[in-house]
């Protein structure tokens, strides 16, 4: 036996057996469950030593290393249910009577403890609800999450790929996902100058030393790749962009005249990822991080804070997303920077938080090290939350740094730095995106927007010229000109996730129309292809977001 956690929605377990498990144990498995719920078994805990524990657990390798890390003195508790014993902290409920729904989900290979040099166990993954209907409901959005799987969709419309070859985690973005991608940098980079960024652009690498400056090296070296080495010095792949965007700050004496100084890049950095852990675009080894830093007097703060909430919510807002869930994190026992400037930063989000009156939770402690800092998750169709947006101060690098500014009064003092990123790493908003829409992304966003079905090849000519319409006024537009049949065309546009299908025949020849069909299966009727253009003008301009 290995360990057995709940998760959000239910719980696991990892074995080492002599054979991979079948559907067919998961379903006697599942008959033995539902009868110890029936006969109302009790959970009893138990405290043991540790000595007793390495005894009792004498033939359980896995359970023997667990204990093995703990302190002499520590005192461990086990939970009896019937014949099975196992270590846990509990709690528990008091019996199977309070369990009502039960179901094992799937049979997933684990590493132990997430290390592949280690024993590949098997996992069998389950669920537990309070009634038959809550599990019902779950299995549904279970099914619905599937449907939705972005790695599914990813293949399915071309958007992009992973390769042996390149590597675990490394993302090959495909012509269609590089459009989708490319709009989502292009609104970016729009919103960003319209608040007054200046965008830049750094290396992949950077020599030992300034790794060895930031810190890095010393508390993070773990998640760095390896490093190259060039004219005899060592050079590292750039896990974070927050040192080339200080060397932009340091580049030149600052005034306070100058600040806030608002540095933004899309920057792509490299940490290392167990393999065990990479999940198609949501966990990933290369990824492009919308980071920013701001670098602002102390008065500056609290207005520079409610200004990135401002930039947040517009941009998640101008991509579907309007549900959010907020935490502010404060100072840990153990942190950088002195007491009042900690106290000052806290003070400043909570009240750019309350100034727009939204709700947040207090993660007391939660910090980390360097500065306190506010995250926003995302809730997507399905309900899920997504980290996704942080804005946080940093008092270490700063001084790792040396940086300053000339006051008022012609001395330097040093400025209050604010790390944000709002997306995200793009790769895992995109994956997310991708999963809320179900890969029928808003017109603004669609790869091709519309396709143009000619109904025998004497319409292709005709169809050539719709599309040359469209794409004058900016509409990404394809014919397609195969030899099949018209629905299974149009079936094939609907699959793609295309928001039109233009059909063109005689009658439309002659009336310069189209047949208009949306993925959703509606049939819009023939119009003429100048009201055509309109609708689709007015729909961009429904969403609040330029076509890009």
């Amino acid at each position: 036996m290995g360990i057995g956690p709940p998760t959000q929605d239910g719980f696991y377990y990892d074995f080492d057996v002599s054979r991979p498990f079948t559907p067919e144990d998961l379903e006697s498995i599942e008959n033995l469950m539902r009868q110890t719920i029936a006969d109302r078994q009790p959970f009893l805990r138990e405290e043991l030593s540790r000595k007793e524990a390495l005894d009792l657990f004498a033939d359980q390798p896995y359970k023997l290393e667990i204990i093995g890390d703990l302190p002499e003195d520590t005192t461990l508790s086990i939970y009896r249910h019937g014949g099975f014993i196992d270590l846990c902290q509990g709690p528990h409920v008091d019996g199977t009577a309070d369990i009502q729904a039960v179901k094992l989900l799937n049979i997933a290979g684990a590493y132990w403890r997430g290390d592949e040099r280690r024993p590949m166990l098997q996992r069998i993954y389950g669920t537990a609800w309070e009634t038959q209907q809550a599990l019902d409901d779950y299995l549904t959005r279970l099914e619905e999450a599937e449907r939705r799987d972005h790695r599914t969709l990813g293949r399915q419309l071309g958007l992009f790929s992973v390769h042996e070859e390149i590597g675990p985690g490394l993302i090959v973005w495909h012509p269609k996902g590089g459009v989708v991608r490319s709009l989502v940098e292009d609104y970016w980079r729009d919103i960003h100058y319209r608040h007054d960024y200046s965008i830049v652009y750094s290396p992949h690498i950077g020599r030992a030393q300034l790794w060895e400056t930031s810190g890095h090296l010393s508390h993070y070296r773990d998640s760095m790749y390896a490093p190259l080495e060039v004219d005899e010095q060592e050079y590292f792949l750039k896990p974070m962009n927050c040192p080339f965007h200080i060397m932009v700050y340091r580049s030149s004496l600052r005034s306070y005249r100058e600040l806030p100084l608002r540095i933004a890049e899309l920057g792509t950095v490299y940490r290392y990822e167990r393999s065990g852990v990479l999940h198609g675009l949501m966990r990933v080894r290369g990824f492009t991080q919308d980071d920013a830093h701001i670098f602002c007097l102390p008065e500056q703060v609290e207005s520079e804070v409610g200004g990135v909430l401002d930039l947040t919510f517009e941009l998640l807002d101008a991509f579907g997303f309007t549900d959010f869930s907020i935490s502010l994190s404060t100072r840990p026992e153990s942190y950088a920077g002195e007491l009042d400037l900690w106290e000052h930063a806290t003070e400043s989000l909570r009240r750019a938080l309350e100034q727009r009156s939204l709700v947040y939770d207090i993660d007391d402690g939660g910090g980390a090290f360097y500065g306190p800092k506010i995250d926003i998750k995302i809730k997507d169709a399905l309900g899920r939350d997504w980290q996704c947006t942080t804005v946080q101060f940093d008092f270490n690098l700063p001084e790792r740094f040396d940086l300053s500014f000339m006051d008022s009064e012609g001395g330097r003092s040093r400025p209050f730095m604010v790390h944000r990123a709002i997306l995200g790493s793009l790769e895992r908003f995109l994956g997310v995106l991708i999963e809320h829409y179900a890969g029928a992304f808003p017109l603004w966003l669609s790869p091709t927007q519309a396709v143009v079905i000619p109904i025998a090849d004497r319409h292709q000519e005709y169809a050539e010229s719709v599309k040359t319409r469209l794409e004058s006024k900016g509409f990404r537009t394809e014919v397609d000109g195969r030899s099949e049949r018209m629905n299974l065309k149009i079936r094939n546009a609907q699959l793609q996730k295309i928001p039109y299908m233009l059909v063109v025949g005689d009658r439309e020849q002659d009336d310069d129309a189209v047949a208009v069909r949306t993925r959703e299966g509606g049939n819009l009727g023939a119009m003429p292809v100048t009201d055509l253009l309109s609708r689709l003008a007015d729909e961009l301009a429904g969403r609040n977001v330029q076509q890009c």
